[in-house]
């Protein structure tokens, strides 16, 4: 139990006695209210006392030197990490995460924040910074159970508490899937070889399809094999999900890699709304004439109906033309070093990224197709959105559009911060179990972020995470007696100014 000083938002300060001895924070004890600096100290004291009289704890007082020293002589008993479980432990708990029933996901969790690594690594770190002692294979037997009993749990928990951030407003999502590389030479049955966002297409690889909600909230993931087309990853996501929670309406915002026509075919014959992201210049004949008709200006759309439910959206941005202009002025540079080498060859000479700038000369000699490259300038600087939706405006249509860029920064923390590969399992429900524990972790980045935000913080997410790694509880034995006394240390301005946002102590 500890001695908790809230400041209400009248300006009044409670003194509580908290317990967290179940796992939760628990007010076990009100002592008063004050907005007087000497009257909170008395009733802090009063709670103090309460404690004592209550548990036989002695309370230590870190600013009286020889109370200190007489403590501490008698050795210490323990120095562990407390910042990580009082700041994320506590957004665990209020996700609801503790609904699953194990001692071990907690950990293991938290650890993919703190210090993403192996599970036997992690099992060293528990024990070096926590005094917990857990041996590995009692976390691979409980992964197993994950799989088989809890990662449904998981991802329902996650969704409840999405919803009641979003006030029940879940209408939209976002779906993107991403890779994940083993290193290992031979294929199986789920790691298979295909196209690396990662630039490793000779690794075996799983793909990760991710569905989350405005503000990049998780919401449900799945695994497929390496080798299969993400197109096809994302009907049965966004499927089971609108059955599961029994959604009459959805609408489904996704990235232009992700679509063909029989995707677009199947989301309007099962229903759905979409935003999506078009290949203006894969679309028909028609259509790509009325594109380069439209003379818009910097910020300006227009709409080009495709069918009597279906509408095209044009946008125009001065930024993106420039960038546009410049990838292919670099990407024109590196086929001249490459023509000058003589190294290419007619096989060389197709449709794949700036190759299509290539034509023969002559019987053999390979060359720029300048007027090929000049003639691709009428395409810089337009963006197409395609939808179904359409009683939203364009401008509505291009804003949802843009929230994608929210679920790429999620499989970026995914990826580099919380270390979601190097992946060391074999077995499949090993594999996943490993995603749901990270799916787990980024729910809790998730909500931190969103608290820092509500509080107007002028700190990350990653920082707080580093400042909650830096404070520790100390526990040391009393001189002659069986008494240990446990204090959690802040020693500077960043601990005192995460542990007054969040209350930790």
């Amino acid at each position: 139990m500890f001695v908790r000083k809230k400041k209400n938002p009248s300006g009044v300060v409670s003194v509580q006695i908290i317990d967290k001895s179940s796992g939760k924070y628990v007010v076990r004890k009100t002592i008063g209210s004050s907005n007087d600096v000497d009257q909170i100290e008395k009733l802090a004291s009063l709670a103090h006392q309460w404690i004592q009289d209550q548990t036989g704890q002695e309370i230590l007082d870190f600013t009286n030197y020889e109370e200190l020293t007489r403590t501490v002589l008698d050795g210490v008993a323990g120095v562990t990490i407390s910042g990580v479980e009082l700041l994320l432990g506590r957004i665990f708990d209020q996700i609801g995460f503790g609904e699953i029933d194990s001692d071990l996901f907690k950990p293991l969790v938290l650890s993919r924040l703190e210090s993403p690594s192996s599970k036997l690594k992690t099992t060293d770190y528990l024990f070096k910074y926590y005094s917990l002692s857990i041996d590995v294979e009692s976390i691979y037997r409980y992964m197993d159970k994950l799989y088989n009993t809890q990662k449904e749990k998981v991802q329902e928990i996650s969704y409840h508490h999405t919803r009641g951030v979003l006030a029940d407003d879940i209408r939209m999502v976002f779906y993107d899937v991403t890779t994940l590389y083993f290193e290992i030479e031979k294929e199986d049955n789920l790691r298979k070889t295909g196209f690396s966002k990662d630039g490793k297409h000779q690794h075996p690889q799983i793909v990760l399809g991710l569905l989350v909600s405005v503000g990049g909230y998780p919401l449900a993931y799945d695994i497929f094999e390496g080798n299969k087309y993400e197109g096809d990853t994302m009907l049965p996501i966004i499927d089971a999900f609108k059955e599961r929670y029994q959604f009459e309406h959805l609408t489904i915002v996704a990235d232009s890699g992700l679509i063909s026509n029989n995707n677009i075919t199947e989301l309007e014959e099962r229903g759905y709304r979409y935003i999506l992201g078009a290949r203006i210049k894969n679309q028909p004949s028609q259509v790509t004439k009325q594109i380069c008709a439209l003379d818009l200006k910097n910020g300006e759309s227009k709409a080009i109906w495709k069918s009597e439910n279906t509408v095209l959206i044009i946008n125009y941005s001065e930024k993106r033309a420039k960038k546009d202009l410049f990838n292919r002025e670099r990407g024109l540079k590196r086929l001249k070093k490459q023509v000058a080498s003589g190294k290419l060859t007619k096989s060389n000479i197709n449709k794949r990224g700036y190759n299509k700038y290539l034509k023969i000369e002559g019987e053999m000699n390979v060359a720029i197709d300048r007027e090929k490259f000049e003639e691709d300038a009428k395409w810089d600087g337009l963006k197409g959105y395609q939808t179904n939706h359409i009683s939203l405006s364009m401008e509505d249509v291009i804003e949802n559009y843009r929230q994608l860029w929210k679920i790429e920064k999620a499989f970026r923390i995914s990826k580099y911060d919380l270390k979601i590969r190097p992946i060391y399992h074999r077995k499949q429900r090993r594999i996943e179990a490993h995603i749901c524990l990270s799916f787990a972790a980024y729910k809790v980045y998730k909500e931190l972020e969103r608290l820092l935000h509500e509080k107007k913080a002028t700190i990350s997410a990653e920082k707080a995470i580093d400042i909650a790694k830096t404070i520790y509880n100390i526990k040391v034995r009393v001189m002659g007696s069986d008494q240990t006394i446990v204090k959690t240390i802040i020693t500077n301005d960043e601990q005192r100014y995460l542990a007054n946002l969040f209350n930790l102590i």
